[in-house]
């Protein structure tokens, strides 16, 4: 039996397992891959304290760290999630059976991508999910944002304040965002804005140098040089594995309390797959330690 067994091992999930373990609790971190979104990235520059520093470089500091404190690490994806009738967790993967006492869920957010040629080969080497994150890489050059809610029109404001020239790419005749920001987009000289079109290719040997961008009413394809390619088309929170003992806003996201908590005593919730608005590593980790202790002052009040 754990005290705590917490679900994901990117940045929210490895933070909670260092706070976990300096409470002598005993921990077990689940998850498909150590780093989750990170290892998709190439650099990290706005972690504070931290600098410039590669993204398997600052996965591999957090690993070691919650290693040397003490926490279990498995590899594999959790199918089941049972709570039994003394308030514990039953976790399972395939014929494995894990218990706790708490339970800490850090999915994350999958982002949700174009499968078009190019975007996998090229993650992190030019194509990005992320512009707050990783939009200073790209100061004075030229990329495409690819959507047409208010995250891509967001995403396509905030670059081409350090970008050079923005395409921003759009399957649809009209923008779903804000007035505000559809307007303040439309003036901004350094974008150009491509309707009806979408990206059919990403190309390049071993970082991003172009895309080809097809009119839907032409036919047209259109080669465009560029080295950044921001996607924005959405991201998935994948928590039907908890849905019976969660709430979830209407793009099913957990809400949390202020001590990231779910209505289901014992059960907390971090990172990106929660209901917050903002998603960056140092929130992600912020609520990670919160939901570590608030999992301690359960056992502590529930002995």
């Amino acid at each position: 039996m754990y005290d705590l067994i917490i679900i994901g091992s990117g940045p929210a999930g490895m933070t909670a397992g260092i706070f976990s373990t300096r409470r002598e609790m005993k921990t077990l971190i689940i998850g498909k891959e150590v780093g989750g979104q990170l290892i998709w990235a190439d650099e990290i520059e706005n972690y504070p304290g931290v600098g410039l520093i590669h993204s398997l470089e600052f996965v591999n500091n957090i690993k070691k760290q919650v290693i040397s404190f003490g926490a279990e690490l498995k590899n594999g994806e959790v199918e089941k999630i049972v709570k039994q009738v003394d308030g514990s967790f039953a976790v399972f993967m395939g014929s494995d059976k894990f218990e706790a006492k708490t339970l800490i869920i850090a999915t994350g957010l999958s982002p949700r991508r174009l499968d078009v040629s190019g975007e996998m080969e090229l993650s992190g080497k030019g194509v990005s999910y992320c512009a707050n994150c990783d939009g200073p890489f790209y100061r004075n050059k030229i990329v495409a944002v690819v959507g047409g809610g208010n995250s891509a029109l967001d995403a396509a404001e905030v670059l081409s304040k350090i970008a050079s020239q923005v395409y921003l790419v759009h399957r649809g005749e009209n923008f779903r965002a804000f007035e505000s920001l559809i307007k303040e987009v439309k003036e901004r000289p350094n974008i150009e804005i491509m309707l009806n079109s979408s990206v059919k290719e990403i190309g390049g040997q071993g970082k991003v140098n172009r895309i080809i961008v097809n009119n839907k009413i032409t036919g047209a394809d259109r080669e465009i040089a560029l080295e950044g390619v921001f996607i924005e088309i959405g991201r998935i929170a994948k928590t039907d594995l908890v849905a019976e003992f969660v709430d979830r806003n209407e793009v099913e996201q957990i809400i949390v309390n202020d001590q990231m908590a779910t209505k289901t005593p014992g059960l907390f919730v971090a990172g990106d797959v929660t209901s917050g608005e903002f998603k960056q590593i140092p929130i992600a980790m912020g609520q990670a330690t919160i939901a570590a202790l608030g999992a301690y002052k359960y056992l502590q009040l529930n002995k």
